[in-house]
């Protein structure tokens, strides 16, 4: 199992629908979903922060930069 893991929860994500802590079956579902959501962030939230995503071990980690 593959984890993706919102590093600082924003007031934008809190309101949003996605979801922190997700599991996923294979490292490529969990690479598209984590890219998939740091789109939506960087493109809808506020634009107050950008989002990354770092691979550590079996999380993808979406932080702040």
């Amino acid at each position: 199992m593959f984890k993706i893991v919102v590093d600082k929860e924003c007031g934008c994500f809190k309101r949003s629908d996605l979801q922190n802590n997700v599991e996923v079956a294979s490292k490529d579902e969990a690479l598209m979903k984590s890219l998939e959501m740091i789109n939506h962030m960087n493109g809808e939230f506020c634009g107050k922060h950008k989002f990354k995503v770092e691979e550590v071990d079996n999380t993808f980690l979406i932080k702040m930069q």
